[in-house]
């Protein structure tokens, strides 16, 4: 299929297949004019990367995380033993930012709390 039908059937706009293909994320063929032309295979890795962008993994991980997943039903299951070693860290990465941007919220609550309340119609 052609891009026009690959960004129908994904909902994925032109310039982000373009840039997963940049990423190495997705290698879909070339006719001898240059036109790109995506397989079946090439829909499903495209919902692949899109949960795993969802997830919160950066493009170099899914990079490496993408050869080493399969679909189980709805969900994605590790193949590489090493795998899980890596995705573990990364959970740990977004616990962190979590954590981080829960104090900063806090923070902002309790200046938001003491200031003076504001007069209506403002």
């Amino acid at each position: 299929m052609r891009m026009k039908e690959m960004v129908r059937r994904t909902g994925v706009h032109e310039r982000l297949l373009r840039y997963y293909e940049q990423q190495g994320l997705l290698t879909p063929d070339r006719l001898p004019s240059g036109y790109r032309i995506y397989g079946e295979s090439d829909v499903e890795t495209v919902r692949r990367i899109r949960c795993l962008l969802a997830a919160g993994l950066p493009t170099a991980l899914i990079a490496q995380v993408l050869p080493c997943i399969r679909a189980d039903d709805e969900r994605l299951v590790p193949t590489c033993p090493d795998l899980l070693a890596q995705l573990r860290r990364e959970s740990e990465r977004i616990t962190h930012a979590i954590e981080d941007l829960q104090a900063s919220r806090a923070i902002l609550d309790t200046i938001i709390t003491a200031a003076p309340s504001e007069a209506p119609g403002h």
